[in-house]
């Protein structure tokens, strides 16, 4: 058996490196280190409590909106704040701004281009995939980052800038929509929409939306050339390469539930596991294992109500400075895939069903998300009352306590603050590639991605196995985030 060390990955958001095990000519097992501590949570500590609203943002770059919502949702709870109903829907927005910004990108400049790498030369259909989505020259990149601008645009319309906005507030949007701006906001999303459309898709958003099988998504791949829609192009790629065998994890899946109005998450929250039904989500059984981590040692894994973030490297089994978050004890997996398959959408019902979470179904879960809520965003710009509150005001309690769970485009993201004398006692915040890329528990059980990698196929000679690659890329980490 020999051993080597894949790191830093380029097309990754912070630093990551993974250690292998390889048997023969494949993976025998993983571990996955974050090697970058930031220290957030013992930089908000004594802070004036609203203060946070200006810090967590600037945990990362381009999810700064998703920890803007969780930071603002967590202070909410604290106050007893409900925003009215513009306040939720303009959060939505920007959130779904952010989020599906984050997919696009991912799939164009993060994920396609390990095609274009070398290693697929002698494919058949190497040459024009290398001419559309080589990283930097392809001809998808020159077509997307425009495409992409140009939808940010509503950041700037409903957050004023992106990223780091300080619009989102704990009881709403301090910025109000005027008449001539919900015009301009629904002019953006018909272009977004069109692209989409003409360019990814090769279809309808809501004809994409209403596929309810793998049968129904092959039969709309078959009524054209694979090269005729980046859609047809990813899942032939998919067939040709066998992803939906590539990076099988736990096949446990957890989501907050996401976009609410209302009182009401658009995407449904909850915990299912592959074959059982949906069960509803105790965030009380969320625990934080420093048994592998690079963190002070404090005898049982506790609730991040309750987490000491104490950075420490004197622990010897330690290998990485992220945490090992697990619910009821269990590994669960984060992100698209598990928000639709809790959601209950037919399509990656049956894919879940049919292989479990793996490369393929990642990537297309979050293909999927695109096509669902540029709609949905189509309608909350129009059910936007011009003449309504846009936010609430509230008092902070001398003691108080909040949390905040949503979800970010990667998945599930938590802030857990408490507060005495207006300033912060405690802030504790779990990061979605945190659940993904945990180390080890003290029972010994590796997170998502370390049990993704085992039996991962290794070809001669490889030093960065491209099937390692494509895993890794799967789960779309964010490793500024989880070390945070």
């Amino acid at each position: 058996m020999s051993r080597i060390l894949v790191g830093p990955f380029n097309r990754v958001e912070g630093d990551l490196e993974v250690s292998l095990d390889i048997a023969g000519t494949q993976v025998r097992s993983a571990q996955v280190n974050s090697p970058l501590f930031r220290g957030f949570e013992q930089i908000l500590q004594g802070k004036p409590a609203l203060d946070a609203l200006v810090y967590t943002p600037r945990i990362c770059g381009i999810c700064s909106v998703s920890q803007s919502v969780a930071s603002a949702w967590a202070l909410a709870d604290a106050m007893q704040l409900t925003p009215p109903p513009n306040g939720d829907r303009c959060i939505s927005l920007v959130l779904a701004n952010e989020n599906l910004a984050d997919l696009l990108t991912h799939f164009y400049l993060f994920f396609m281009p390990d095609f274009a790498r070398e290693v697929y030369c002698n494919e058949s259909w190497f040459g024009p995939v290398q001419q559309r989505f080589k990283a930097i020259q392809g001809d998808a990149a020159r077509e997307v980052l425009p495409a992409r601008a140009e939808f940010l645009h509503m950041m700037g319309l409903l957050a004023g800038k992106w990223p780091h906005s300080l619009s989102i507030q704990p009881g709403g949007t301090a910025k109000p929509v005027q008449a001539q701006e919900r015009l301009r906001l629904l002019a953006i999303l018909a272009g977004f929409r069109r692209f989409l459309e003409t360019r990814l898709f090769g279809a309808d958003l809501d004809f994409i939306s209403a596929l309810d099988s793998e049968a129904a998504l092959r039969n709309f791949a078959d009524q054209g050339d694979w090269r005729s829609s980046d859609l047809r192009t990813f899942i032939y790629l998919s067939d040709q390469l066998q992803l939906e065998t590539l990076g099988n994890g736990c096949d446990n899946f957890m989501s907050y539930g996401s976009y609410r109005i209302e009182g009401t998450r658009q995407f449904s929250p909850g915990v299912r596991r592959r074959g059982g039904p949906v069960q509803s989500l105790d965030s009380a059984l969320i625990r934080e294992d420093l048994s592998h981590s690079w963190m002070l040692q404090g005898g049982q894994p506790q609730h991040p109500s309750n987490g000491v973030t104490e950075p420490s490297l004197d622990n010897p089994d330690g290998y990485s400075w992220c945490k090992a978050p697990r619910l009821g004890g269990e590994v669960v997996e984060t992100g698209a895939l598990a928000r639709q398959f809790i959601n209950g959408h037919p399509l990656v019902v049956d894919l879940v069903e049919r292989s479990g979470g793996n490369v393929r179904n990642r990537m297309l879960a979050r293909l999927l998300e695109l096509a669902l809520v540029v709609p949905m965003m189509q309608r909350w710009v129009k059910e936007i009352d011009l003449k309504g509150v846009f936010c609430h005001h509230g008092r902070l309690p001398d003691v108080a306590s909040g949390v905040g769970m949503m979800e970010a485009a990667r998945g599930s993201l938590g802030h857990w603050v408490s507060v005495r004398g207006g300033r912060i006692e405690n802030y504790q915040v779990i990061a979605p590639t945190t659940w993904n890329f945990s180390p080890r528990d003290h029972n010994g059980v590796p997170g998502a991605l370390e049990q993704a990698l085992a039996g991962t196929p290794v070809r001669a000679g490889e030093q960065e196995p491209v099937a390692v690659q494509h895993i890794v890329r799967s789960f779309d980490p964010c490793m500024v985030c989880t070390v945070h």
